[in-house]
């Protein structure tokens, strides 16, 4: 997933909240300020109930009381055109949603040999804010059939867009999920509250994931033992799964994981990067759901680079394992 080492192919809202990233190479998080998080209700979201919706005489003008016109009015008041592009709505609770077919290119493409993931049949996305204003409708016509979007990272950074993207993902049928980066500074209790706060608790969601690598460029300077780093882990996956009811996935690149994943949590769905091999050469004898395969893909409904992934599996698979994550 990638931060603030990619350069953004479309205009990035402003927002202080330090680098972020989504995940070509090894993501680059901004310094990080060290503080503790806002004391509020931790079952609350940090940025509030839903929107509402709006309406369509919102801004005009009116007056109660007003006389009605004897003759015919010269004009009357009109609603604003909708928007009439084809819309995909929200896939029902429990059904089996369209499945759309690989059309992403690649700005580097990579020749995996017989076992492509051209021959896997789900794929999808991965974004953050680097990704701009994103046509999420457009995107999914393309083969996102899921998407995990950046939401924190540490214990007080938000991806400015990630509440833009959660909802847009949403009304677009994509099956969409949360994703956190890791602070190797900050306690796992602090980044699990920190999450909490900021990602709903939607039932039809895929689980949350807990993205684990090195970031060179990090303020954080901080390295860990391999059985502190397995517990901050774990202390941060369980606080999870008890709020959202589903067993987190972990993401990870090749260095940390011969480091200190190998062999380790063997019970967990694993999300793999591996841009230039097959995950069994990269991470032989692990198990895993998804495959980041590419950090250089391109997209119709998004304006440069875009993350690309796989499921592990055929459809038939990837809406049993939906099924049992919902």
């Amino acid at each position: 997933m990638n931060t603030g080492s990619i350069v953004p192919g479309a205009p990035v809202p402003a927002a202080d909240i330090g680098q972020s990233r989504n995940a070509p190479r090894y993501p680059t998080v901004a310094q990080q300020a060290d503080t503790q998080p806002a004391t509020t209700d931790p079952r609350a979201l940090a940025w509030g109930s839903r929107m509402p919706e709006s309406h369509a005489f919102d801004g005009v003008e009116t007056t109660v009381g007003m006389p009605v016109p004897a003759g015919r009015p010269v004009a009357m008041l009109r609603p604003a055109m909708p928007d009439m592009r084809p819309r995909l709505q929200d896939t029902p609770r429990g059904s089996r949603s369209q499945i759309y077919s690989h059309r992403f290119r690649d700005a580097k493409p990579m020749n995996f040999g017989k076992i492509s993931p051209r021959s896997l049949s789900v794929h999808g996305v991965d974004v953050s804010r680097w990704q701009g204003n994103i046509d999420w409708v457009k995107l999914r016509t393309q083969g996102a059939n899921f998407a995990y979007i950046k939401a924190t990272d540490g214990g007080d950074h938000v991806d400015p867009m990630f509440r833009t993207n959660w909802r847009k993902a949403g009304e677009a049928g994509i099956r969409r999920g949360a994703y956190h980066f890791f602070y190797w500074c900050r306690t796992a209790g602090e980044q699990a509250d920190w999450f909490i706060r900021n990602v709903p608790r939607d039932p039809d969601a895929l689980p949350p994931v807990i993205d684990v690598e090195y970031n060179h460029l990090s303020s954080c300077k901080m390295r860990l033992s391999r059985d502190k780093i397995l517990e901050k882990m774990q202390v941060f996956m369980d606080r999870l799964e008890r709020h959202y009811g589903k067993r987190p996935v972990i993401y990870t690149a090749p260095d940390f994981y011969a480091d200190n994943l190998e062999g380790e949590f063997l019970k967990y769905p694993f999300w793999l990067r591996s841009v230039a091999a097959h995950p069994s050469k990269r991470y032989p004898g692990r198990r895993w759901v998804f495959w980041q395969y590419s950090g250089s893909g391109l997209s119709q409904g998004v304006e440069g680079k875009i993350d690309l992934n796989v499921f592990h599996g055929d459809e038939g698979d990837w809406h049993d394992w939906v099924g049992r994550s919902s």
